[in-house]
């Protein structure tokens, strides 16, 4: 049986022997995260909208505290539709920094109707968000994890989520350093760093087999 001294490294088990990332230990809801969310292949365009505004959120705290407010993001963000985001105006800023359902960080919340505004732009030059984000996607998608030698040594971005902070910030994006965009491409699954022994590991990379990856049309 495993429990925790017999767990591989950077692993934990539950009651149940499922063995997942140590990170989502906290929690049932982060695990839920983990093992439906994490990693697997997105190519909504409302979806990576929003995880790359909630990961500019996250800057300075913990992701478990931008999931436990992600319900109270999307009221507050209209869905996070990024048309009704980008009308936003000095009014809903007020009225965002009030409310108590998410992050009251004026500066972040300007960012994110100021990326709305250029996601448009984004979706107008390459038919999606999805065809713009997954050009950064790591050729070798199935390569072992990341996530032991970012432990080890606090590496945690990548060459390509530097490529794609530096194009976003040369378009006006703001709240989307390296770091962050590599923590995007995790969830987002552009990488897949759940650890080997992570029980969502295999679906996960076998919902990426299984992506179709967008393309501008």
């Amino acid at each position: 049986m495993l429990d925790d001294t017999t767990a591989p490294t950077g692993l934990f088990a539950d009651d149940s022997q499922v063995t997942r990332c140590v990170w989502c230990r906290a929690t049932p809801h982060y695990q839920h995260y983990h093992d439906h969310e994490w990693g697997y292949p997105v190519d909504s365009d409302t979806r990576l909208f929003e995880k790359i505004c909630l990961e500019g959120f996250q800057s300075g705290l913990s992701w478990l505290t931008i999931l436990n407010k992600r319900e109270g993001f999307r009221t507050a963000f209209a869905g996070f539709d990024m048309d009704k985001v980008a009308a936003f105006d000095d009014s809903d800023v007020t009225r965002l920094v009030l409310d108590a359902g998410i992050v009251r960080h004026r500066g972040k919340i300007v960012s994110t109707i100021n990326n709305a505004q250029k996601a448009i732009e984004l979706r107008k030059e390459f038919g999606s968000l999805a065809a713009y984000f997954w050009r950064f996607e790591p050729e070798a998608t199935n390569r072992p994890s990341q996530i032991t030698r970012q432990t080890l040594s606090g590496i945690t971005t990548s060459a390509e989520s530097i490529a794609l902070s530096k194009d976003l910030r040369k378009r006006g994006w703001s709240f989307v350093g390296p770091t962050t965009m590599y923590a995007f491409m995790q969830a987002m699954g552009l990488v897949n760093d759940h650890l080997e022994g992570c029980d969502a590991r295999g679906r996960a990379l076998q919902a990426r087999a299984d992506f179709v990856v967008p393309t501008n049309t």
